[in-house]
């Protein structure tokens, strides 16, 4: 064999092991999924297009950040940050994690755009609802207005030097439970990129991240829920890549009493759930600490508020569903919502 004939049958040699490898690489990819039970939800997330063995690792690596925020951000949990600072309430800072201080510190951003609409500080009155709990009820007028003296996000102090906190009045408590969530889908997505993972979602209980698109060209489809059904069906959906799609709604926890259906959202100027037209809010936005927020706040403003709010910001869209079955979508997102269930009725 002569030289020439030789380099190039090293060269298709190396050439063909080349193409085996990649083959055989993408053969074994496929889609791995993993089911949590952390921050008071059932969350699941879903890879896309990657090997058995990486999802494997990545998978449960996703369920240490999902515990950790949970027994960070947790008031339920008694050892928490979020604990300690309710149980010190009156009394002295409590120096937290940056995580923590983040996630309060962006609360009280919400609830100065909103003019406290959104308060975090609610927690006293959330107690003594307990909707979601064995110990649901319907407190009288009296019990209201003693937990509503405990109620405003201004009394929480921030020490940004040593990243602590303190709330002001002895009583107070502080509840994340409407902002953790986003806060840790946007965790987990930005761990999903560190490991290469470029096709993922997301979903903490209906706080949905999609990482990338599911195929090439093709976006996750996201449903959005009929507010007036128990069973998780959508009216429609929307097609999203690399976003967050947040929903706040009336059926999701809710208290009904001789006839009257109290939902879980309370007012913190009232201490009573929220009383407006809506049924329910979706945020799409690239942030889903963001969109967190901004369902809840938006819930509590109303259609035209919450319409007028959303529009202000940017790269952020919202769906609003109103009781008598109407929707209402921002500007950005005229002609994207698929909307399938003809109960429902497209207004812009």
């Amino acid at each position: 064999m002569n030289k020439k004939k030789s380099t190039f049958l090293i060269i298709a040699i190396i050439a063909i092991c080349f193409f085996i490898y990649i083959f055989k690489g993408n053969f074994n990819k496929g889609d791995y999924s993993q089911t949590y039970y952390d921050l008071n939800t059932v969350s699941q997330i879903t890879l896309y297009n990657v090997k058995k063995s990486d999802s494997e690792k990545i998978l449960k690596e996703c369920g240490n950040i999902l515990l950790n925020i949970d027994n960070t951000m947790s008031k339920t949990r008694e050892y928490s940050e979020v604990s300690q600072i309710n149980q010190k309430a009156g009394e002295e800072y409590i120096k937290v994690s940056d995580e923590t201080f983040k996630v309060i510190k962006t609360a009280i951003h919400f609830s100065d755009i909103s003019n406290g609409v959104f308060d975090i500080s609610i927690g006293p009155i959330v107690d003594l609802w307990g909707i979601g709990t064995d110990n649901a009820k319907v407190p009288n007028k009296e019990e209201i207005q003693e937990k509503l003296a405990l109620v405003n996000y201004k009394n929480i102090s921030l020490n940004e030097e040593n990243k602590s906190v303190k709330l002001n009045k002895k009583g107070m408590e502080i509840d994340l439970g409407g902002i953790a969530k986003g806060y840790t889908a946007d965790k987990l997505a930005q761990y999903l990129r560190e490991q290469n993972v470029d096709s993922a979602i997301i979903n903490l209980g209906g706080n949905v991240f999609t990482l990338g698109e599911k195929a090439k060209d093709t976006p996750f489809k996201v449903g959005i829920q009929d507010p007036t059904s128990e069973d998780g069906t959508s009216i429609g959906n929307i097609s999203v890549s690399d976003k967050s799609v947040v929903t706040s709604g009336i059926y999701e926890r809710y208290l009904e009493q001789d006839g009257v259906i109290y939902h879980h959202m309370i007012d913190p100027s009232t201490g009573y759930p929220f009383e407006n037209n809506l049924s329910s809010v979706t945020i799409i936005s690239s942030s889903s600490l963001v969109g967190d927020g901004l369902s809840t706040t938006t819930f509590g403003l109303g259609l035209e508020k919450g319409m007028k709010l959303i529009e202000s910001l940017d790269n952020t869209d919202a769906i609003f569903i109103t009781k008598d079955k109407k929707v209402y979508t921002t500007s950005n997102l005229k002609g994207k919502l698929n909307l399938k269930n003809k109960n429902f009725k497209l207004m812009n």
